[in-house]
């Protein structure tokens, strides 16, 4: 541990400061969804918040301005408390710059749309080969065709029939389960690739797509968080040191940060809307003769999410999620090669065999959530429950 005694003290303190600012920014989400992280206000259309500045019982403008109070201390507390204690804390461990990089393929999709038809975006996406910023390849919307055909996900190491990669849209979900084997089977998990290769997902995905854009917020973020690290640390911090296991926590804080000022930037828009007049939350959907295939993503916050589904005669042939942590936590593929968990632990080093912290430290800096690789089996093998789409 090399933290002096005070800054221990400090980061213990603003953590459980932390608790209670996570409280006003559930309040929020509870104001518009129900509840979080799973909200109840979505409808196929639209959402089913009520609008009406007259009615105490719905969305008005004294619930809208309750908001923006709540929102305005979370945003002090992210800007002033949040960014430089993880500054402060990077600056005495510089070496870990130096770890835990592995796949540096980035995917981050365009977010928070500024139009109805989704063309404009407050966040821009595009995937990064090589880590090499200057060959950022733009994602312009959900029709971007290029995108669209990009993804598929393999299942040769992972509990599932079949074996090779397919599109989400051909995607199969049958659970095969089998004893580990290295060389074979070992993951719940399958393999997302995008245009063939591994990508790693997150804020660090989406911090590098933002600053190779030249979008002015992750400018402004990171090169100020870059700075505060360079004078703690007494060395010259650099975009290109976040690609490693710091960095991603570092990224983390930048679009924290950057959100921060988008979510004020948001609520004026729907401010002003419901103010001259717009009270729309709802555009019947029309469901056309024949198959259709569509696709929605959203980048999340541990990173690009993609749903994708195939309705034949307005009914649900085949729906395929893509989620953050299958992009990260993806096993091999058909021809080998190791996701972006696997590949951030090589060369990483180990103080203690018997007690692999550093291991952890590298893993939890992609902040792993795996819910969505879960599957329940009772101890004969049999699956115990199975969702099936009416």
């Amino acid at each position: 541990m090399k933290l002096p005694p005070e800054i221990n003290l400090l980061a213990l303190s603003h953590y459980l400061q932390a608790l209670e600012y996570q409280r006003y920014a559930n309040q929020v989400v509870a104001m518009l969804g129900g509840k979080t992280p799973h909200i109840q206000n979505v409808a196929v259309g639209g959402v089913a918040n009520a609008i009406n500045v007259d009615s105490s019982a719905t969305l008005n403008v004294d619930r809208l301005y309750q908001m923006k109070s709540l929102l305005e201390k979370i945003v002090s507390f992210v800007q002033n408390v949040y960014v430089p204690d993880v500054c402060a804390i990077a600056g005495f461990y510089p070496e870990w710059f130096s770890y835990g990089a592995g796949v540096t393929n980035y995917l981050s999709v365009p977010d928070l749309p500024l139009d109805g038809k989704n063309t404009k975006f407050a966040l821009p996406g595009g995937f990064i080969p090589d880590g090499d910023l200057s060959k950022l390849r733009p994602i312009t919307g959900q029709k971007d065709e290029t995108w669209r055909r990009a993804v598929t996900e393999d299942s040769a190491h992972a509990w599932y029939k079949g074996g090779g990669a397919l599109h989400p849209w051909k995607g199969e979900t049958e659970p095969d389960f089998t004893e580990w084997d290295e060389d074979k089977k070992y993951s719940w998990v399958k393999a997302p690739r995008y245009e063939g290769k591994p990508a790693q997902v997150g804020p660090l995905a989406n911090v590098l797509v933002g600053y190779a854009s030249g979008n002015p917020l992750m400018k402004k973020w990171t090169d100020a968080a870059l700075d505060k690290i360079s004078a703690i640390a007494h060395v010259k911090a650099t975009p290109a040191m976040l690609h490693s296991t710091l960095g991603r926590h570092g990224a983390r804080a930048v679009r924290a940060a950057v959100l921060s000022e988008l979510a004020m930037q948001q609520w004026q828009l729907l401010t002003d809307n419901i103010l001259q007049g717009d009270t729309a939350i709802f555009n019947p959907p029309s469901f056309p003769k024949g198959t259709i295939e569509g696709v929605g993503f959203h980048e999340a916050p541990r990173g690009t999410l993609s749903h994708w589904v195939v309705i034949e005669n307005g009914a649900i042939k085949n729906y395929q999620a893509v989620v953050p942590t299958t992009w990260n936590a993806s096993p091999r593929d058909t021809n080998g090669t190791l996701g972006p968990y696997e590949a951030a632990l090589l060369q990483n080093p180990i103080a203690d065999p018997e007690h692999p912290l550093e291991v952890l430290r590298t893993v939890h800096s992609f902040d792993p959530c795996m819910a969505c690789a879960v599957h329940m089996f009772d101890p004969k093998g049999n699956n115990v429950a199975r969702v099936k789409v009416l």
